[in-house]
């Protein structure tokens, strides 16, 4: 969604997100999410340096990282890269899963900027009332029927994934790597001499084990680089990618990190 003006957005998007959304702030104590404890929200930016209607939701997405239970990844797509300006960041694989998401839901045009939130409800542009609210419907949701974990003991990550009520047939195990905050100056193309900060950069998305549910689920693996980490048990189906089940980081400031 392209043709509205960012000038109106970046006015008055980021201070109404951060009226919107009354979670603590990362710098609160934070311990170990306990089963049945209020789900980590997974918000999906698929975004581009090309796009001039994109910096107010990349404005958006660095005030949501300064939220407690909320994490936000921006995912670069290359489809813009041909009007002026090659995005760095961009990967064909995210346009591709960004596809498979519009596959899923019926629909045959993509967008950008365009949110998903918790592999579930779209957004197209820049819209932060919206967004606070779909994020506080699932906050708000019971949290799903799984226990998955996240031990780090150096570099190796040890993850596990236990049902502990129904869930659906068919999920799917995934890490993402992410750069939490770049500066970039754009000269060419729609966006040319802004400066724009972008936040958790996806670098890798990358399934690990597809999983039934019928039995508790273990996962090793090392983590090279100095990326941070997410790990988020995902519904699959011919159609595309579902609801996220449940998400854990394993950067935050604790031994062993849990999601219900």
């Amino acid at each position: 969604m392209r043709p509205f003006s960012p000038a109106r957005l970046l006015r008055g998007g980021a201070l109404a997100l951060a009226v919107a959304l009354p979670f603590a702030t990362p710098g609160a104590a934070q311990d170990a999410q306990r089963p049945g404890s209020k789900p980590l929200i997974v918000v999906e930016l698929f975004t581009s340096q090309g796009c001039s209607s994109c910096p107010p939701a990349d404005a958006m997405m660095s005030e949501l990282a300064t939220r407690d239970g909320v994490l936000p990844l921006s995912l670069h797509v290359d489809y813009w890269d041909y009007i002026g300006w090659r995005d760095h960041f961009a990967k064909p694989e995210f346009t591709k899963r960004q596809k498979a998401y519009a596959h899923a839901a019926g629909k045959r045009t993509i967008y950008t900027p365009q949110l998903i939130v918790q592999g579930a409800d779209h957004l197209v542009g820049a819209k932060p009332m919206r967004l606070a609210d779909l994020i506080m419907r699932h906050h708000d949701q019971t949290a799903a029927p799984v226990a998955l974990s996240a031990a780090q003991s150096g570099k190796t990550l040890r993850i596990t994934a236990v049902p502990m009520g129904p869930l659906p047939p068919n999920m799917r195990l995934q890490i993402v790597r992410f750069d939490p905050h770049e500066r970039v100056s754009i000269t060419r193309g729609e966006n040319a001499g802004r400066e724009v900060d972008y936040t958790n950069i996806v670098t890798e998305w990358r399934p690990l084990a597809d999983w039934s549910g019928q039995e508790p689920l273990a996962v090793s693996l090392d983590l090279e680089g100095p990326e941070s980490a997410a790990v988020l048990l995902q519904t699959i189906s011919p159609a595309g990618p579902g609801p996220i089940l449940a998400a854990v980081r394993t950067d935050m400031p604790i031994g062993q990190i849990a999601s219900q």
